[in-house]
């Protein structure tokens, strides 16, 4: 009996199966953005639910309503092309698939990876463990728990911790030695070993992923002091008393101000710990002086129009000492680190936009399934006498509540 001919509807739906198959990272996302985005020209608008404050007594009190976006930029074009014949387009798709569609959908899936956890890098503001040391033990688990637990991350069985190969053994090994109390069990071991599944542990599913970002800290260097108090809603600080240094600090790192606590999202109670802000774009200090882009803004509560987005106790006073996080202190040094990622779903979201077929193509299909898009066309070159396929992507991805994500650092 003949192989019945490869369709580009087939390969597109069996492209499309290997590519969801083969993220860790890109599966772990929001992806359902359909009935929630504006599209305009290369930019998603994801809107951000309405935030509100508890009002006392019974005379009714209005609340302005402060309604967000985050903008997401579908500026990853990425692609897979080989050339084939004609008889191969005979073969059953089981045969096609292993020998081409498999591992060009696994190359694909590794740079979307990629993309995401730099994302998550370089967007969450909160960080636990202990910079240079391998997280190997509950211990760390349960810190990265109870840091979700006060920024408020819905306990929803959304939440899921990706490590990178160095961490996720290494935890594998402590979860299964003398005082794990035998947390690491077989079935564990066949989850593990089949998807870099560890197993759902302190409220986390926890998977492994060779994509997590090494991040490298900035320079820094001197003593670094506000450069006047910071200011409600201001995205930017300014800071003296440092050292004269291209890439003091970079889009990434993450910063305390001494008499800044974090709040709790919702019930506004100061958690007892620094408040962390992102960097937001690499800076070069001159003059004893750097400005920092930070996130997110500070708000201490005190505008009546915005308290339902306060986010930290108090604001900076002019000289309040800055601390890079994690333990790193005054001077990086350019160090570079693992940052593992624990999130919410809704931290992250990645948007795969649907590509137009091409009309001169006749061999040509487009796959659309849970938030992923893939294109498939295929035609001949004149040039070289030869047949060309290629699988083609658009996708953007940006931290649109970066505050349900923490990094762990190793």
């Amino acid at each position: 009996m003949p192989n019945t001919l490869i369709t580009p509807s087939v390969i597109a739906k069996e492209a499309l199966f290997q590519l969801e198959n083969n993220c860790i990272l890109g599966d772990k996302v929001h992806r359902d953005y359909k009935q929630e985005f504006r599209k305009v020209g290369d930019t998603v608008s994801i809107r951000r639910p309405v935030k509100f404050v508890t009002s006392d007594g019974a005379t009714r009190q209005n609340q302005d309503v402060n309604e967000s976006s985050v903008p997401i930029t579908l500026n990853q074009r990425k692609h897979v092309s080989w050339e084939f014949s004609s008889q191969e387009l005979t073969l059953d798709i089981e045969e096609y698939s292993e020998r081409y569609i498999k591992p060009a959908m696994i190359t694909l899936a590794n740079t979307i990876d990629r993309f995401v956890a730099t994302i998550g890098a370089r967007g969450f503001p909160n960080i636990v463990g202990t910079p240079g040391t391998t997280p190997s033990d509950f211990q760390a688990l349960s810190d990265v728990a109870q840091r979700m637990d006060e920024l408020a991350v819905p306990e929803d069985g959304r939440r899921c911790l990706v490590l990178d190969s160095n961490a996720r053994w290494a935890l594998a090994n402590g979860l299964g030695g003398a005082g794990s109390g035998g947390l690491f069990n077989a079935n564990m071991v066949q989850e593990m070993t089949r998807r870099g599944f560890l197993g759902r542990l302190a409220t986390m599913e926890i998977f492994g992923d060779q994509n997590i970002e090494r991040h490298q800290w900035g320079v820094g260097g001197g003593t670094p002091l506000l450069a006047g108090a910071m200011t409600n809603e201001d995205a930017t600080i300014a800071i003296d008393g440092v050292a004269n240094t291209a890439a003091w600090a970079r889009a990434g790192d993450v910063i305390t101000i001494a008499g800044v606590n974090d709040v709790n999202p919702i019930s506004k109670q100061d958690t007892g710990r620094l408040k962390e802000f992102v960097v937001t774009a690499d800076a070069t200090s001159a003059g004893g002086v750097v400005t920092l882009s930070i996130s997110p803004t500070p708000n201490d509560g005190s505008t009546a129009s915005t308290a339902a987005e306060q986010n930290c106790t108090a604001l900076g006073l002019d000289n309040a000492a800055v601390l890079f996080a994690a333990g790193i202190g005054t001077t990086p040094a350019s160090a570079v680190y693992p940052q593992n990622l624990a999130f919410h779903r809704n931290a992250l979201a990645l948007v795969t936009a649907p590509l137009e077929l091409p009309h001169s193509a006749e061999f040509k299909a487009r796959a659309d399934w849970r938030g992923y898009s893939i294109r498939v066309v295929k035609d001949y070159d004149i040039n070289n006498d030869v047949d060309i396929i290629r699988l083609d992507v658009l996708y953007g991805c940006a931290a649109i509540y970066p505050e349900l994500g923490v990094r762990l650092t190793g």
